[in-house]
C-alpha cells in the first residue's frame, strides 16, 4: 500500500466533522422528492458504497486480511473481484461462491450500521480513474495556455502537469468517493442475488437491492 493512499484513509474517514445520519437521505427525499431522478441518485450512491464493502469483505474471506476494517489489506485486495453499481443494485464480477456473496452483502450492511464507514471507499473504484483523467486534462490544458508556445516549454509543462496530477489524484479520488459517489447505505436492503449477464454480455452476479424509508 502506498503512503499516499494510507494517509488518505487516515484523514478522509474522520467523521468528527460530519457524521452520517441514518435518516439523512430519507429526509432529503421527503423534502425534495419532486426533483426528477433524485431517488435514483440517492439509491445509486448507497448501492455504490455497499458494492465496495462487499468487495472488501469477499477479499477478507479469500484471505486478503486487513489490519483494520476498511483499510487496504496487508498484501492487496482481491483484484479478481470487481463490481458495477446501478440504481437497482450492483453487478459482481469474478469467481465467487454465491453463499459467500450473500453473506458478504449482509455483513456489509450490518458493519455500516455498526459504524465501519471506511468500507464505502475502495482504491480500485472507477471514480479514482475519472478524477485522474479530469485532473490530468485540466492541468495539461492550463499549462498549454499559460506557458510559451515553444515545444520545449510545452513538453516541460505537460510533464509537470502529469506529475502533479499523479500526486494529487489519489487523495482527490478518495474525496470524490466519500463526498460525491458513495453514501452510507442506511436505506437499502437485500432483495435477491442471481446470476446474469451485464449490458456488455459479461457473466456476473446481480445483487438486487430495494429502498426502505427510515422514520
Amino acid at each position: 500500500m502506498t503512503t499516499s493512499v494510507q494517509s488518505s484513509f487516515d484523514h478522509l474517514w474522520n467523521f468528527e466533522f460530519h457524521q452520517p445520519q441514518p435518516t439523512q437521505d430519507s429526509d432529503l427525499l421527503q423534502q425534495l422528492g419532486f426533483i426528477p431522478g433524485l431517488k435514483e441518485l440517492l439509491m445509486v450512491r448507497q448501492v455504490h458504497a455497499l458494492e465496495h464493502a462487499t468487495v472488501w469483505i469477499l477479499s477478507e474471506m479469500s484471505g486478503y486480511t486487513a489490519s483494520r476494517p476498511g483499510e487496504l489489506p496487508n498484501n492487496q485486495d482481491n483484484e479478481n473481484i470487481g463490481g458495477m453499481s446501478t440504481e437497482r443494485g450492483f453487478y459482481l464480477y469474478g469467481q465467487v461462491n454465491p453463499l459467500h456473496l450473500q453473506r458478504a452483502v449482509r455483513q456489509g450492511l450490518q458493519r455500516f450500521t455498526d459504524g465501519e464507514w471506511k468500507l464505502a471507499v475502495h482504491p480500485r473504484c472507477g471514480t479514482n480513474l475519472s478524477v485522474t483523467m479530469l485532473l490530468t486534462t485540466g492541468l495539461a490544458l492550463g499549462a498549454h495556455f499559460l506557458l510559451p508556445r515553444g515545444p520545449i516549454e510545452q513538453l516541460l509543462g505537460f510533464m509537470v502537469a502529469t506529475t502533479a496530477a499523479t500526486q494529487l489524484a489519489p487523495d482527490l479520488g478518495l474525496s470524490a468517493q466519500k463526498y460525491l459517489t458513495t453514501a452510507i447505505p442506511f436505506n437499502i436492503e437485500l432483495v435477491r442475488i442471481f446470476k446474469t449477464h451485464d449490458f456488455w454480455g459479461r457473466s456476473a452476479y446481480f445483487v438486487e437491492l430495494g429502498w426502505r424509508d427510515l422514520q
